[in-house]
């Protein structure tokens, strides 16, 4: 293996270097398209952390993003859950 890489004379580094970073720039681009289609960029949802017993200490506009963000997010959630089981009974129902 040694003679291999000793027969490739100077230079050939670069190529090497050049398809790793076509390969990270590809998988990246990959990412990013997962992370639009599944909702990743949304920036309301630091509130998820919070609850009711956080509203003394929290500013009355914040808590009631929060809770808006709250429903929204469980909202989201009975859809997810609802296309789900949609998705087994029609795999039930090919049996």
């Amino acid at each position: 293996m040694a003679e291999f890489f000793d027969s490739l004379g100077d230079g050939w580094t670069i190529y090497l270097w050049l398809v790793f970073g076509g390969l990270i720039i590809i998988a990246v681009v990959f990412w990013l398209r997962w992370a639009s289609n599944n909702e990743q960029w949304d920036e309301d949802i630091k509130y998820v952390v919070f609850n009711e017993q956080d509203q003394d200490k929290m500013d009355p506009a914040e808590y009631a993003k929060s809770r808006e963000v709250m429903a929204k997010q469980m909202e989201r959630r009975d859809h997810f859950l609802e296309e789900q089981a949609q998705e087994r009974r029609k795999k039930h129902e090919a049996r």
